[in-house]
């Protein structure tokens, strides 16, 4: 995984509690960079444990199928059910993505913590300094532009994970100015996607393509 794509992640935890930090430096940003790969470690403890009861829940079921089939049913108690056909039922399907989900997040969560907690001046933490400091010193501007392209919303009542993502994309397009405009645009999305509401994949998407066009940015 790059850097930078770690470091936006954790930037998406770290923006969320930039109110609460008070006289933000570097110091405090590598604090709170800390605090919030435990965030996400924690969170994948907790998708485990979603994980490990979905599993029993389906070998409990596969378990049940197997000794109720019709071919089991006719042998003497005494001797073990012989393994039969198992239909694959969209509910059974459902639940086999939704593992598939939460394995493929886990993983990508502790690859990102793993990254983060390498060096103590890591690309991933020098990224997410630059974003957090940039958009600390232009936080008005970044603002004001998410207001007069998200026309009909007021910025105060966005929801507040699309409000960060925008936020930090727009810090990077307009004043980190790293990463290629393409990058930056698709993991805003894909950070929608994974975290926010159904719609806002596209909403991002948009007002993204507006803060280009806006600002003449090739």
């Amino acid at each position: 995984m790059q850097a930078r794509r770690a470091a936006r992640e954790l930037a998406l935890i770290l923006f969320s509690q930039l109110e609460l930090m008070q006289n933000a430096d570097k110091c405090n940003f590598q604090d709170v960079v800390l605090k919030s790969v435990r965030t996400l470690t924690n969170s994948s403890i907790e998708d485990l444990n979603a994980v490990s009861k979905e599993i029993l829940a389906v070998k409990g079921f596969i378990s049940n199928y197997e000794a109720n089939h019709p071919k089991n049913l006719k042998r003497p108690i005494e001797v073990s059910d012989k393994p039969v056909e198992l239909p694959m039922t969209d509910e059974m399907q459902k639940k086999l993505d939704k593992l598939l989900d939460i394995a493929e997040r886990t993983m990508l969560a502790l690859e990102i913590a793993e990254m983060a907690a390498l060096e103590e001046n890591s690309d991933v933490k020098n990224y997410i300094c630059s974003i957090t400091e940039k958009f600390i010193t232009n936080k008005n501007e970044i603002d004001k532009q998410i207001q007069s392209l998200a026309q009909g919303w007021d910025i105060n009542r966005l929801v507040k994970m699309d409000k960060d993502i925008l936020r930090i994309s727009i810090c990077e397009l307009l004043y980190v100015k790293e990463a290629p405009i393409k990058v930056v645009i698709d993991e805003a999305v894909e950070l929608a996607k994974k975290y926010s509401t159904e719609d806002s994949a596209s909403f991002v998407n948009g007002i993204l393509a507006k803060v280009i066009l806006q600002n003449n940015l090739k």
